[in-house]
């Protein structure tokens, strides 16, 4: 989830002194209840906060959201519906301009959907009466499962279709849990208490293998 602790330790991620932090809520509809939360949590946080919203005209906004994008040290994703943000950045083209800021080495980072949308698919609630597959932009190439055990369904329906194939195997973490990728690789997961975890979900042999991450815990 995107709280002042995960804020921060992605702000400690870019290695500046006072870093340029894009939030896009795109999942919530450009919420503005969302975007003043977002200023709020980085009113004393060492860092220049900075939002980019969707829903603008071209005569109120004279920077491309590649240009936005590229100009920062990190890029912080929402939560929301996932499907329909996806469906956005397709067509605003958000999607390419933010593989370049991937291969840039911009540090790229989010909670439920804003986490979901980096691997290649995983559950969504983005669609209408269940869970179900979205695919997502694939620059980490495992399947992902947010919530995995906040939300009584999500834990049994990742295994499911992992087993039937459907999903690759992957990384499903808790809500106040997280991985740090580089260079698609895991390098650590961390934790904002000590319930929270991240795991490595398997299938080995038609069966589901379960492996809890070693977790730090980030203030």
């Amino acid at each position: 989830q995107v709280t002042k602790e995960f804020i921060k330790y992605t702000a400690e991620l870019t290695g500046k002194e006072n870093p340029k932090i894009c939030f896009l809520p795109t999942a919530t509809g450009d919420n503005q209840y969302y975007i003043n939360y977002w200023y709020e949590l980085c009113s004393d946080l060492k860092l220049v906060p900075k939002v980019m919203e969707v829903w603008i005209n071209s005569s109120a906004q004279k920077e491309s959201f590649e240009e936005i994008l590229l100009s920062m040290d990190a890029i912080i994703v929402g939560g929301g519906n996932t499907l329909n943000m996806l469906a956005i950045w397709k067509a605003q083209e958000i999607d390419l301009a933010l593989k370049k800021a991937y291969e840039q080495g911009i540090v790229l980072a989010g909670g439920s959907a804003g986490s979901l949308c980096w691997f290649n698919a995983g559950t969504t609630d983005s669609r209408p009466k269940e869970l179900t597959i979205v695919n997502g932009l694939g620059f980490l190439n495992y399947s992902h499962c947010p919530h995995y055990h906040s939300e009584e369904s999500r834990k049994p329906l990742y295994h499911k279709n992992i087993l039937d194939k459907k999903l690759s195997d992957g990384y499903a973490c808790d809500d106040n849990s997280g991985i740090v990728f580089i260079n698609g690789s895991v390098y650590k997961s961390v934790s904002t208490d000590s319930e929270s975890f991240s795991y490595y979900v398997q299938e080995q042999n038609g069966k589901i293998v379960e492996k809890e991450l070693e977790t730090e815990i980030i203030k």
